[in-house]
């Protein structure tokens, strides 16, 4: 008995060795696949049409209403109604095959009809949705024209200057191109997110939408005297004069602290002169304090342009024009979909232990 469990283990060892070693060699593989993809494109563009979406929804609550009977007659009528709209397709497609073809011989212009290109920027303290906004732009840019309009829902509390400053010239590539731009706020769009939103020809926001804030903050902790109370020297060697003003370790100075307030002034002067430059109306010097504020107050001091959620602003343009959602979906290893995914689930768990907590005080016992 005591063989057979010897010789049981010993087969047991050889097998798990077997595997591991398979699972090695597929990791490896992985990660060679991995590494060799790196080169090649990393995304695409996705196109979603909003009008389909709002079509299916009232089909879905027209059809809940009815009974068998009717039920029966409006998918008759649903079913004439898209063999019709295939013949009209084919016909309005062999139409432009023609009017193209003329277009070509004649060098004369064909008008069409108003197309609306809608993108998503969600902004952190980074603004990482930057980078798929810039191909979102370079994408609509190679086929929008004059006669088109791109609508950008946008929500932001702000954050990096240097970033939100990229965000913005990403927007003015369409402004630039004489593109119809309209930003939407229906949360926020405050600091660096104004610096964006700024840029549009048209600035809509929700009645509770908080908009603003035209400031600059920077906070730095300092724990030299913490570092001096236990005997730690910190030495922080630097060439030219302001390289360093205020430090984390180091003993700042009354000169360095002088000097980053300066630079932090030449900055809010900047920010300033930027939103100045795309809304000639609003006085700058009585809005560029900081401050926020909700939508109506937003419009009598010009920082947008009319009050509505996105929601409203796109079903309407639904009613005439084809409305195009384009996002950009970026391809992730496996290694970093799971590090997001446990990250997700992390921000979950705190935001649901926070809002219990918040509510709290409505509940009653």
């Amino acid at each position: 008995m005591a063989e057979f469990f010897s010789n049981y283990g010993l087969f047991l060892l050889k097998t798990l060795t077997a595997v591991l070693a398979i699972i090695i060699v597929v990791f490896a593989i992985t990660m060679l696949s991995m590494r060799s993809r790196k080169s090649q494109a990393t995304g695409h563009i996705e196109i979603r049409k909003i009008n389909e979406h709002v079509d299916s929804m009232k089909e879905a609550l027209t059809f809940s209403s009815l009974d068998i009977g009717q039920h029966k007659e409006a998918l008759k009528e649903k079913k004439a109604a898209e063999k019709l709209e295939r013949k009209k397709n084919k016909a309005e497609a062999k139409k432009a095959r023609k009017e193209k073809k003329e277009k070509e011989n004649n060098s004369t212009e064909v008008s069409r009809d108003k197309r609306v290109f809608v993108m998503n920027f969600d902004g952190d303290i980074r603004a990482s949705d930057v980078d798929k906004l810039r191909e979102e732009v370079s994408a609509v840019l190679t086929t929008a024209t004059e006669t088109d309009e791109v609508v950008v829902k946008l929500e932001s509390g702000g954050g990096m200057v240097t970033s939100y400053g990229l965000g913005a010239s990403q927007l003015k590539r369409v402004v630039d191109k004489n593109i119809p731009l309209t930003v939407c706020v229906d949360k926020v769009a405050a600091s660096g997110g104004y610096m964006m939103a700024c840029v549009a020809d048209k600035v809509l926001a929700a009645p509770f939408a908080m908009i603003g804030s035209i400031g600059v903050v920077a906070q730095i902790p300092n724990v030299h005297r913490l570092l001096k109370k236990h005997d730690v020297d910190f030495e922080l060697i630097t060439a030219g004069k302001y390289k360093r003003t205020l430090t984390v370790f180091g003993e700042n100075t009354p000169e360095g602290r002088e000097k980053f307030a300066e630079d932090m002034e030449n900055i809010h002067e900047l920010f300033k002169s930027h939103v100045s430059d795309h809304r000639n109306d609003l006085d700058i010097e009585s809005v560029a304090t900081g401050e926020v504020w909700f939508g109506q107050d937003a419009l009598e001091r010009k920082l947008i342009d009319g009050i509505s959620t996105s929601d409203e602003y796109l079903m309407g343009l639904c009613d005439e024009h084809d409305v195009l959602e384009v996002k950009y979906k970026e391809r992730k290893p496996l290694s970093e979909r799971f590090s997001f995914g446990l990250q997700m689930a992390a921000e979950g768990a705190v935001s649901k232990l926070l809002n219990r907590l918040y509510n709290a005080r409505y509940e009653i016992g």
